[in-house]
């Protein structure tokens, strides 16, 4: 067996390491995206490293800024914050700022920071109109017909569109979440890790263009490197 000299090993371990960090690790998004049809431009992205501004929190108070291994994340401080919406639906709500899209895929990270059994679950909110209309998708522990579900809030309380049978494997370790909507067909489908299968679907065209956010219902979570394609 031919051996590599020791130097020679060594410079290879340092450039297949530097091609890792670079190319996935530190890696920019690109620029643009196929999904709906066509091609999604890239809109928004934050790694909160430079703070939360681009963010519009229904309650500021439950929000704040967190110190994680790899650099900060944008979290929840509180269960139940005192924002109360018109209709029944979640409490802890940060929308993007100047920011409207119709179809879209939308990417982050997040970490629940409490176990609170089988409704422990995190939030994304789309195609938000104003407080009494928009869609969320509520990522439940254990599913049932008001956990687990992809909601609609269309001036009336929460209605679930799914009947998801699928659990949201929480523990206390980061996961990859992965929303994708297309309006012309009406199709919503969310991803939680794995990213080619979706762990929940459904069909609506009552919400075009609107805002797009993350919380949870009334939980505790940590978010970090947002990235949304869009128009």
């Amino acid at each position: 067996m031919t051996r590599l000299p020791i130097l020679t090993f060594v410079s290879l371990v340092i450039a297949v390491t530097i091609l890792f960090t670079t190319t996935v690790v530190g890696a920019a998004p690109p620029k643009e995206i196929e999904a709906c049809g066509g091609t999604l431009p890239l809109v928004f992205t934050d790694d909160f490293e430079d703070g939360a501004d681009s963010w519009e929190p229904t309650d500021a108070n439950a929000w704040k800024l967190f110190d994680e291994e790899d650099g900060k994340a944008y979290g929840l401080t509180q269960r139940v914050s005192k924002y109360k919406p018109p209709h029944r639906s979640p409490h802890n709500i940060s929308l993007i700022k100047d920011v409207k899209v119709a179809d879209f895929v939308l990417t982050f990270r997040v970490k629940s920071t409490l176990d609170t059994g089988g409704h422990r679950d995190a939030c994304v909110f789309f195609n938000y109109q104003d407080p009494a209309n928009f869609y969320y998708v509520h990522m439940g522990a254990r599913p049932d017909p008001h956990s687990g579900q992809i909601m609609i809030v269309d001036d009336a309380p929460r209605k679930a569109m799914t009947q998801n049978k699928n659990q949201v494997p929480w523990d206390d370790e980061w996961h990859q979440v992965k929303v994708v909507r297309c309006t012309a067909d009406g199709s919503i489908k969310i991803y939680f890790d794995d990213m080619e299968t979706p762990i929940m679907e459904a069909t609506n065209k009552e919400f075009g263009a609107g805002r797009i956010g993350i919380g949870s219902f009334d939980d505790m979570n940590n978010y970090d490197d947002v990235v949304l394609y869009g128009k």
